[in-house]
């Protein structure tokens, strides 16, 4: 939500134009970004919406100006080795590493898989989707590793994000889950909204809630531990994390929905993206791709294995 400034114009500013006024008030926002808000209807003179930037003010006029959010994180290319499964014209198939974020947020500006993905695939890609994520038809978390599909002409956009719109594409996940889970398999099925408490944080039945499934299946017991995969239905944000904890078995190293202490020294969710499966957008071939569980994901798994004298 945007700031709102709101002053009474001086005798000694009588006269002035309204977005130098505005701008000489409005710390840290340029002249040139006062007049693009001013022009979209954000100023208003009293009880009256402005949209003219040179508007002369008068002494005892109210202004109320809405200072504008900061604009999109513009990724820059950068020479970041990309892990490809599968490539063509149209798409890229990448094995996500651990630790690699998808697109810039806060906190996170470089390093990305979009600025990887501008390198490797050249700048045409920025005209696919939102400035600050081009190609991206979807996500995987910081460190959630495994499998992303990305787009590299519009036709495989649309295509995709259609596909991930009625949820068709296929995905299963591979997490560790703490305690042992009664029954071999189940389905999660209660909607995942935003944390009034937290922004960045997702919630059974939170703000704006929408429907979410989640059918998981037990592989392997590993003492008071599970070993499952995760079959995604729909494709909220931390979906699996979030149901996952709703039902009592939070992913192992999650520092969002778990336990405060990382008892396993994990340094993160136990969660991989392992097979990703669904319909070339522009030939129609049906395709399948399957990720290996990478090292750190092997190693607990061998802790745990020898914890219970099965290693």
């Amino acid at each position: 939500m945007s700031d709102e400034l709101r002053f009474t114009v001086s005798p000694g500013e009588e006269g002035a134009r309204l977005d130098v006024l505005i701008a000489s008030r409005a710390e840290g926002v340029s002249r040139s970004a006062v007049q693009k808000a001013i022009a979209s209807g954000n100023a208003r003179i009293g009880c009256e919406s402005c949209m003219s930037p040179g508007r002369k003010v008068k002494a005892g006029e109210t202004v109320v100006f809405l200072i504008p959010g900061p604009g999109p994180e513009i990724p820059e290319a950068e020479d970041i080795p990309l892990d490809i499964v599968y490539e063509d014209d149209d798409l890229i198939v990448i094995n996500k590493p651990r630790g690699m974020v998808v697109h810039p947020g806060a906190g996170n500006k470089e390093g990305t898989l979009v600025s990887a993905l501008l390198r490797h695939a050249g700048e045409g890609i920025r005209e696919l989707g939102d400035p600050e994520r081009p190609g991206i038809v979807h996500r995987i978390d910081k460190d959630t590793s495994g499998l992303i599909v990305c787009a590299k002409s519009r036709e495989a956009f649309e295509g995709l994000k259609e596909q991930f719109a009625v949820h068709s594409i296929e995905r299963e996940y591979l997490a560790i889950v703490l305690h042992n889970i009664k029954e071999e398999e189940g389905t999660v099925d209660v909607p995942i909204g935003r944390d009034p408490a937290n922004g960045s944080r997702r919630k059974v039945n939170g703000s704006a809630a929408r429907e979410a499934v989640t059918h998981y299946r037990v592989i392997e017991r590993l003492g008071d531990q599970c070993l499952i995969s995760a079959r995604l239905e729909t494709g909220r944000t931390h979906q699996i994390r979030v149901h996952m904890a709703y039902i009592g078995h939070p992913v192992l190293g999650d520092p969002v929905y778990g336990p405060r202490k990382d008892r396993f020294n994990a340094g993160g969710q136990m969660l991989h993206a392992r097979t990703l499966g669904f319909v070339h957008p522009v030939t129609g071939e049906q395709m399948r791709f399957e990720s290996p569980l990478p090292e750190y994901f092997l190693r607990m798994l061998t802790k745990l294995r020898n914890k219970e004298g099965r290693a």
